[in-house]
């Protein structure tokens, strides 16, 4: 999103429609990266319509799919009725500015991904997302890497709200154990896009590292 677009009003309008904006299937590095966990709880921060979210319940996890957008939230739960009385019961949806959010740390995942903010304001995410984790929890943050903009396809035009996967580490600030931190293509019918995509793990020492 460009900055001008951080208002849950704007985000309504791009989620009006019977279409989802984003398709239904789940993130391919939400996929990659969760997978092979054991269901726990988890906390889709800036969810959009929902789909990683109902992907994760699908699969055994009890999930709170927060976003300031009435409409995208509405989407989520319209989609989530198509699904048994089990997996719908293991979500929660909660209209709620991430930017304003107050959690505890009771999650074994936590996502962020595409949310694209000034630095100030997405570190504050990033201070977020960890306060949420327990112990040896898991962090997933993807989003259109600063490099799309000459390299790649789609997503925000604004330098000023991307991001590289060095950013993300420093905004981790050695809090959590970085396994991956990597600037990664994603194809699409149009062409392809360069995303940052970090995966931490919430130790005693924290440790943020960036892979050679």
């Amino acid at each position: 999103m460009d900055a001008a677009d951080w208002d849950a009003t704007v985000w309504d309008t791009k989620y009006a429609g019977q279409e989802l904006k984003w398709g239904s299937p789940p993130n391919q590095f939400v996929v990659e990266f969760t997978t092979s966990l054991p269901p726990g709880r988890a906390l889709d921060l800036a969810c959009g319509e929902g789909r990683n979210a109902l992907w994760l319940a699908t699969r055994g996890w009890t999930v709170d799919a927060v976003d300031f957008s009435a409409e995208g939230l509405r989407k989520g739960v319209a989609v989530a009725r198509t699904a048994t009385n089990a997996i719908q019961s293991r979500l929660r949806w909660v209209r709620k500015d991430v930017t304003e959010l107050i959690v505890e740390p009771n999650y074994d995942l936590v996502l962020v991904l595409y949310l694209h903010l000034q630095p100030g304001a997405r570190k504050q995410v990033v201070d977020t997302a960890i306060s949420a984790l327990k112990p040896e929890g898991i962090l997933v943050i993807c989003g259109h890497d600063s490099a799309n903009l000459t390299d790649g396809v789609g997503g925000p035009q604004d330098p000023q709200i991307l991001y590289t996967p060095a950013d993300l580490v420093n905004d981790i600030d050695g809090r959590l154990d970085v396994r991956t931190a990597e600037t990664r293509r994603r194809d699409l019918a149009e062409g392809s896009a360069l995303d940052a995509v970090v995966f931490a793990r919430k130790t005693d020492v924290g440790s943020a590292t960036i892979p050679a």
